[in-house]
């Protein structure tokens, strides 16, 4: 499974850019489109005030949450 780290990069610290695997800079939209494509199968896709953004599937682990410390 790939890691996927958000930039936090945008408005209020949200991400308009990830990093996935050895790629630094992701767009969101693309990284939105390869995880509902099922590209990614740890993170799902959430719709915040109309945008969508990448978040990791829930579990017990806050280590491996899209918006870890790097």
């Amino acid at each position: 499974m790939t890691k996927i780290i958000g930039n936090n990069d945008g408005l209020g610290g949200r991400n308009e850019s990830y990093h996935i695997g050895s790629r630094k800079n992701v767009k969101r939209t693309e990284a939105v489109r390869e995880v509902e494509q099922g590209k990614h199968s740890g993170a799902h896709v959430v719709k915040v005030n109309g945008r969508k953004y990448v978040r990791d599937n829930p579990d017990n682990s806050k280590k491996d949450n899209v918006n870890r410390n790097k």
